[in-house]
Parts: C-alpha cells; structure tokens; sequence
C-alpha cells in the first residue's frame, strides 16, 4: 500500500466556488505559475504517485460557499485517480483544510476524532504553561489535526494529519518585533506538538498502528530559538525519551547527524536569494508498522534520481507545490 503526505501550495485558489477547476492563465497563488500550469503539475505528480492514500495539507476549503470533497472530486475525475474519494474533519477559516484522498476499492476511512482528559479533541482547547507565568495559556489548533479511522486488508490502522502552526515571524515590523512573535510562535508549536503527542500515546498504548504525517513546520536544528527551548516539535511527537517511540527515517537522519548533508521536504523562493530548503514533512510510524518493511521516499525533484530523470514528472512537482511529496509503501 502506498500512503503519501502532500503540502499543496495554495490548492483552494485552483476551484472556483462550485468545485470547477479554475483551468485557465490567470496567475495562481504560487510565484509566477499560472492555474492551468498549477493545475497540469498537479495532475501529473498525483498521477505518478497512484497512491492508496493521499494526506492533502492546503486541500481545498471548506465554508458556507466551497466544498473540499466536491473540488477534489471533480480533480480525482479529471485526472482519472484511484484515490477519489475525500474525507475532512474539523474545518478552519485558513482557506487549508486536511484532507485524506484514498481508494475506497482498497480500503475504507471515515473522520474519528478522539477525547482524553489530557488530550482534548482537537477542534478544542489544551492548556499548557507557554510563557512561564505559573498560569496555563489556553492552546488552540489554526488547523485541527485530521484523525482518521482505515479499514485496510490487514485491519485497522490509525492516521492523524498534521499541520502545524508556522514560526515564520508574519507581519513583524522590525527585528525586535520579530524575535517576539518567534518565539511566541515556536512556544505555540510546541504546545501542539506536546497535544500531539499526548493523543500519540494514547494509541500506543491501546496497542493501535498509528501513522502520524504532514507538515510541522518544524524540524531538528532548524533555527535558532531551538535552543532556547531544548527541542524541535518533531522531537516531541517522535517521543524522545519515551518507551515507545514513534519513528521516520529522514528524522533519524537529522537527528544522528547535525552536520552534514539532509534531506529536504520544501522548497522556498526568495526574492533576490537562492532558494531556501527544509525538511518540514514527515511520515512516523508506529513500531508494529515499522516491522512491516515500510520504504520511506521524498519525491523531490532534484535529490530523487526517478523523479529528476523523468522530465514531465520534474516539472510537475516545481509547478505543482513549494513542498514535495513523502511517500510510504508498506506492506499492508
């Protein structure tokens, strides 16, 4: 079975309001990619992944006007895709929702959120200490984790979506301004992972396969502030320290080795400056799972040798998304 997590820049702006494509020239939301350019890289990467299951981050909205599952119905049609059918959870006023993308032919999925008196449902609060006050600051999700119930050939297995709050400093005025909202941000995502992985351990210890995946906008050694605060989120929904940990290779990687070449899940423009890259994109799973001869793969288009060799595939994921796919097969 092949599970994959795909950061869409900015899907949404590619449907209009009755879930049509928007297939035209008009500009999408990404740097000087046009929708119809958007939209054909989309098509072809979707197409090569001929995925199982498919975590969408920055799936279409959901509001009182527009429907994700419809928008990416009408694109599983377009594109003839396996995995056409859609299921949302909670729903947030970003214009990203998480949406999973699966084959109903091979298994089935449905929305299950979770409560646990530490880990309340995820479209609620947590409260957490963030600002060292002696005082819980009440914790919120911009958008709530996607807990999902599979029925696969060999029983059952959890997934829970993830996108995590960014660090990025957003509308700081100067550089005072924005080391405050830094930190501020990485204190809140932080506080989301700790949630996290309170709802992760609540599965181990039911005994349940469990497949955490997304994007946290976070990893070992990232920036600066991780210093400060002692650890990455992804540190803490690994669950270091932990009798049962959670466990992705790339992670692995990064964090056995703090110099060196690493892999890469994203890809930034910046104006003026080489492209930025970070590994922000994760697939973790459980122990029973890795047990069960997963391969791990990112598909970025230059470090991935199939990917760069095949020239149409390469030039779908730099039109399609800053973020490339990571995909799992496992033996399911």
């Amino acid at each position: 079975m092949r599970i994959a997590t795909y950061n869409v820049e900015w899907f949404n702006s590619l449907f209009d309001n009755t879930g049509a494509l928007i297939d035209d020239d008009s500009w999408s939301s990404r740097w000087d990619v046009t929708k119809a350019q958007q939209t054909a890289g989309l098509g072809v990467v979707f197409g090569a992944l001929d995925a199982d299951v498919v975590m969408i981050i920055e799936a279409p909205d959901t509001s009182p006007h527009r429907d994700a599952r419809k928008a990416l119905a009408h694109f599983a049609a377009r594109f003839d895709l396996r995995a056409r059918e859609a299921v949302t959870g909670f729903t947030n006023d970003t214009q990203q929702e998480i949406v999973l993308l699966y084959d109903p032919d091979v298994l089935d999925a449905v929305h299950d959120p979770q409560n646990a008196a530490d880990a309340p449902q995820f479209d609620g609060q947590f409260h957490m200490d963030v600002d060292v006050d002696a005082h819980p600051d009440p914790i919120t999700w911009s958008k709530p984790p996607l807990e999902i119930a599979l029925t696969t050939g060999s029983g059952p297995v959890r997934l829970i979506g993830v996108h995590a709050k960014s660090k990025a400093p957003h509308g700081a005025r100067n550089d005072a301004e924005a080391t405050r909202i830094s930190i501020q941000n990485r204190r809140k995502q932080l506080a989301q992972c700790v949630w996290l992985r309170k709802r992760v351990e609540q599965h181990l210890a039911a005994g349940e396969h469990l497949i955490v995946l997304g994007d946290f906008n976070d990893g070992p050694g990232l920036d600066e502030y991780e210093k400060l605060f002692g650890r990455s989120g992804i540190e803490i929904v690994l669950g270091e320290g932990a009798e049962e940990q959670l466990f992705d290779p790339h992670a692995q990687m990064v964090l056995s080795r703090r110099f060196g070449a690493s892999p890469s899940t994203a890809r930034f423009k910046r104006k003026g400056e080489p492209y930025l890259q970070a590994l922000l994109d994760y697939v973790m799973v459980s122990q029973g799972l890795r047990q069960k001869a997963p391969i791990w793969q990112i598909w970025h288009p230059f470090d991935h040798p199939a990917c760069y060799a095949d020239v149409v595939l390469r030039d779908g994921l730099l039109a399609a998304s800053d973020h490339f796919p990571v995909v799992l097969d496992i033996d399911l």
